[in-house]
């Protein structure tokens, strides 16, 4: 056994009182056995696995047994522990930047974890770094080993971090959302390059992460937290077959899946304070199958469920949640439907400058390059693409509200070059946009009612209209009056993103642009916002332009779908045309690196994976700008990889409303 954890304690001092953060928790992880870790933010995931590398800080209080090949680690001193942090257990962080020193070169980095715990030469420490970062598929090892953190793309400087955690053949790593933030397709990257460092370094991993998905293909067993503790455990096969926890099933029927359109389940309330935990079972105020027994005492965790109904779960989330399906409401014809927004040809171009004093041009950044759709009444479009590829510059565009570089932006059947200040206040009016950070995007410091009422005011609503207004926004979104009178720290990241969509619908718009506004919530809180917008969107006939990064989430709610890639559009249809027969290489290439909730449909799929980065915008490939990293143009004889190379394939239709920019397409099963 490679690791024991038994009855684990860590609590925390807090002015509210002591937050035990974890409580009781015991598991095990053999040689070679990856343990994925799920469950909602603040459940203690990553605070019991800083434990196991005894690096919390001094005011926490830890009790319990944590044993590493039998040896008992609470107790040992801090120079104790560095023998075997980095040794023998290492550890890859959420944030590669920060886990980064700037000032080093990565190379230098990599080398040190090795000279730290290794009695070797510096020069033999540098041989080492450079066969780390080659085997972590590091392109041009040797030279890139000379570069610093900031000139590495994200999924690289995480390729980086795993490349120091394997550098002493470990025998345990623990992986702390490894994948978060990334795109999709460097995610893929990412957990192949994890898969490589358990085969070559034969350790056991602990893998936290919020996404279900990805602990469906890659963990062996599979455990679930909630305040604090393990609520159900066993291999991962048989948790996702059949859930025996009600919170558990709950997280699988709120995630949108790639393979099939299903209700999304969210689970109602939030987690409950870790400061003063109520008696009993501490899921049991959002349980919909809690019964007076559960207030009772808090279930152990016996058969690898705690739960006292556990037996009793036979039916489907949807059906135990109570989840409410949104009525499907006739549609008139898409052809017969008005335009509310039209691009064509748009393209936007920043320059690129050198020098401090004398500054010079040097160059072009091609963010949007040609870009072309259009977006009807009461429809949803999602627009899809790795970061870079020209999507938020896209948004910008449209909400600026102004004459592009170069092509047309039309909005309600009105060009942006021929507004004047009137015709654009009133079009202000049809068109808002919710934001991906939604602290980020509410002032702090006003209360919520402020917030909300803020855009009525702008346009001389009157007091007594923006009183009655107010709540009545507040109910559309699912919160109460009480909430008016709160400001956005006190409330919930989903909540504060229902008070960002409240103020959207503040002045009844027409067209909602919606910038990533679910990827930074939990999967449950995740789920609600998904129904909110369909359900607003049937009740008030609302078009969105919605940007995202995960499929799963465009599958879901999006009739149509376009995937950008360096700037330009290279495949856009109806969303199942698409997602079921995708020409383009890259949207194959996007789709399979989406992970489905599925062990067996999982492990059963055939990924793609595409070699390196996202090409310089400021000098993009000649012809076809995927080529550089198509797998289909790598395949292609000489003559037709010459066509790629030389012309630009136009964007040509393949199927009813359904275009892809390629000159050898080809439909390729990837779900």
């Amino acid at each position: 056994m490679t690791l024991r954890v038994e009855n684990l304690q860590v609590s925390f001092p807090s002015e509210e009182g002591r937050v035990h953060a974890v409580r009781g928790l015991s598991y095990e992880v053999s040689t070679g056995e990856v343990l994925g870790i799920v469950g909602e933010s603040g459940s203690g995931k990553s605070v019991s696995s800083l434990a196991v590398m005894g690096l919390l800080p001094p005011s926490a209080r830890v009790g319990g047994s944590i044993r590493f090949q039998g040896r008992e680690l609470i107790g040992c001193s801090d120079q104790e522990l560095s023998k075997i942090r980095g040794r023998r257990i290492s550890m890859i962080f959420q944030d590669p930047l920060s886990a980064l020193t700037p000032v080093y070169t990565v190379g230098d980095q990599v080398a040190e974890a090795v000279l730290v715990h290794r009695k070797v030469s510096r020069q033999a420490a540098a041989r080492r770094a450079v066969e780390l970062l080659d085997l972590v598929g590091i392109p041009h090892a040797a030279e890139r080993a000379k570069a610093f953190p900031h000139e590495f793309s994200g999924g690289m400087r995480q390729r980086v971090v795993i490349a120091m955690a394997i550098a002493n053949d470990p025998d345990l790593i623990i992986a702390d959302e490894p994948t978060t933030a990334l795109d999709v397709t460097v995610q893929a990257q990412v957990l192949q390059v994890l898969q490589t460092a358990r085969e070559v370094t034969g350790a056991g991993i602990v893998i936290i992460t919020h996404d279900l998905g990805v602990v469906a293909g890659f963990a062996d067993r599979v455990m679930v937290m909630y305040a604090g503790r393990a609520v159900e455990t066993g291999p991962v096969d048989e948790i996702y077959r059949r859930p025996r926890m009600p919170y558990t099933l709950g997280l699988l029927g709120s995630i949108p899946r790639l393979d099939v359109r299903q209700p999304l389940v969210p689970i109602a309330g939030r987690p409950p304070s870790l400061t003063d935990l109520p008696v009993g079972c501490p899921f049991a105020p959002r349980c919909p199958m809690v019964v007076d027994a559960c207030h009772a005492a808090e279930p152990p965790l016996v058969d690898g469920v705690a739960c006292i109904r556990a037996d009793e779960i036979v039916s489907t989330a949807a059906e135990v949640f109570g989840a409410e399906i949104v009525a499907a409401t006739a549609k008139v014809p898409r052809d017969e439907r008005e335009i509310v927004l039209a691009l064509d040809g748009v393209v936007k171009q920043y320059p690129v400058r050198k020098g401090a004093v004398f500054r010079r041009r040097v160059g072009t950044v091609h963010a949007v390059d040609g870009v072309s759709f259009d977006l009807r009444e009461g429809e949803v479009l999602g627009l899809v693409g790795e970061s870079g590829c020209g999507k938020t510059t896209t948004l910008m565009e449209i909400l600026g509200l102004e004459k592009p570089m170069s092509g047309t932006i039309s909005v309600f059947g009105t060009v942006m070059s021929t507004l004047d200040s009137r015709r654009r206040r009133e079009i202000r009016r049809d068109l808002s946009v919710v934001f991906q950070d939604p602290m980020a995007s509410l002032d702090p410091r006003m209360p919520i009612h402020d917030v909300i009422a803020e855009p009525l005011q702008v346009h001389g609503v009157s007091k007594t209209d923006i009183a009655r207004r107010v709540p009545e926004l507040l109910g559309l979104v699912g919160l109460g009056p009480e909430q008016a009178s709160r400001y956005p720290a006190e409330l919930s990241g989903g909540q504060r993103q229902r008070v960002g969509i409240a103020r959207a619908l503040a002045l009844e718009p027409r067209l909602v642009v919606l910038d990533e506004p679910v990827s930074a919530l939990d999967v449950s809180v995740q789920a609600g916002v998904i129904n909110l917008l369909e359900e607003l969107r049937s009740k008030l006939g609302l078009a969105y332009l919605f940007v995202a990064h995960d499929l799963s989430v465009v599958r879901h709610i999006a009739d149509r779908v376009a995937v950008m890639y360096l700037g330009k559009i290279v495949e856009i249809g109806g969303v199942d045309s698409v997602f079921d027969a995708p020409r383009h290489p890259y949207t194959q290439a996007l789709l399979s690196a989406i992970p489905i909730p599925d062990p067996a449909k999982e492990r059963a799929r055939e990924r793609i994976i595409l070699a390196g980065d996202l090409p310089n915008p400021a000098d993009p490939p000649s012809g076809c700008r995927f080529r550089t990293r198509c797998f289909l143009h790598v395949s292609l004889p000489p003559e037709q990889q010459r066509t790629c190379v030389e012309l630009e394939p136009p964007r040509e239709v393949q199927a009813h409303d359904h275009e892809a920019a390629c000159h050898f397409t080809q439909i390729r099963q990837v779900l």
